[in-house]
């Protein structure tokens, strides 16, 4: 502290002594009075340069404290259920990615809306600095009177006067600079723990849904009903069968007839499907046809698979969605989405007693 006020100091002296004049941040050929202060000292020589390159690496690293605390500082937070869980995770290069993005965003955000003139945003870090003194004033004053002992009357009096001090400052410089600036934080402040009030009522209310203090009950271990859409015969319809097979006798094979091919896959059906199940003893699973003469496909799924949660109150409904996955990423132009948005839909639209289980097939061309 002693050095920054002795640097202080001699530059407000020799800005006074050279007549240094500061210029508007927003006109043409802007330079800082650091700038100009070097320039009238030592001319425009190698010692400028390097001494504004010093300088210019002095402010990247204090930036870059920034970039180093606030993502801690957020980890601390979410860890209080107060920001989305994701600012407490560690990335792969171990540091809080979500915190390093949010800052480096709203960094951005605010040099746009000031057209790049830092000089604009001296108001908001005043607010908020003197903001973060008087709170951390007035925390220690509560933490002296909840500790007590002995000198605690005197911290209790010294951090007090702090608060005191660094909130007068806060209402001045919101009073004096509200228009250049200032009242962002009036509004963003009351908003920011609006919002974190939201995310901890959130975290709090799943928490309360989702906790359970009683055993695992395994009086009702009735196999689901299975149901599985499909529009053709193919290996991908035969792999998820097969795992169908496995988890209940109770399948329900849901195609959608638009007006073509429907005749043929039923032959299909009973030649591949429902012969050999009768032959290996098992009940053959049921087709069910729904008319689609408009040539919707998901939204007559999704209905049936509603109404069959209805129509079987005491069963499970287990989707079974095949869905293929490309090996390469070009191959996402040569087939459709409807097994993702089938799957997105049963989510949105599904409950506690519908369940949505995925059977990929690895595509190797």
């Amino acid at each position: 502290i002693l050095l920054l006020m002795v640097l202080l100091a001699g530059i407000a002296y020799l800005v006074r002594v050279y007549g240094v004049q500061a210029t508007d941040p927003g006109q043409p050929g802007y330079q800082s009075v650091l700038s100009l202060l070097l320039a009238a000292v030592s001319g425009r020589g190698v010692f400028y340069y390097v001494s504004m390159v010093s300088i210019l690496l002095v402010l990247a690293l204090s930036a870059n404290t920034a970039f180093a605390d606030f993502p801690r500082l957020c980890r601390a937070i979410a860890q209080n259920n107060y920001l989305p869980h994701s600012f407490a995770t560690r990335g792969r290069r171990l540091v809080y990615t979500q915190g390093i993005l949010v800052l480096g965003v709203l960094a951005a955000v605010l040099l746009i809306i000031f057209g790049g003139v830092t000089d604009r945003l001296i108001p908001l870090y005043a607010v908020g600095a003197f903001l973060a003194f008087t709170l951390s004033q007035a925390g220690m004053v509560g933490h002296w009177r909840r500790v007590g002992g002995k000198g605690a009357s005197r911290s209790m009096l010294i951090n007090g006067l702090g608060a005191f001090a660094t909130g007068v400052t806060v209402i001045v410089v919101l009073v004096a600079k509200f228009a250049e600036g200032a009242w962002i934080t009036v509004l963003l402040i009351p908003a920011l723990l609006l919002a974190m009030g939201l995310v901890r009522r959130h975290y709090h209310l799943v928490f309360l849904e989702v906790r359970s203090m009683t055993p695992l009950e395994l009086t009702d271990t009735t196999p689901p009903l299975v149901i599985l859409p499909v529009q053709g015969w193919n290996r991908i319809v035969k792999k998820a069968l097969r795992f169908a097979f496995k988890i209940s006798p109770d399948i329900r094979a849901v195609h959608i007839d638009c007006g073509q091919g429907s005749e043929i896959f039923r032959d299909e059906w009973c030649r591949y499907v429902e012969q050999p199940a009768l032959a290996a003893g098992l009940a053959a699973p049921e087709l069910v046809v729904l008319p689609s003469p408009y040539r919707l496909v998901l939204a007559p799924i999704v209905d049936h698979v509603l109404e069959a949660q209805r129509t079987n109150p005491g069963q499970q409904i287990a989707v079974l969605v095949p869905e293929l996955v490309e090996r390469h990423w070009y191959h996402h132009l040569f087939h459709n989405k409807r097994a993702s948005v089938l799957k997105a839909l049963l989510l949105l639209r599904g409950n506690q007693r519908i369940v949505v289980i995925n059977v990929p097939w690895y595509l190797d061309a």
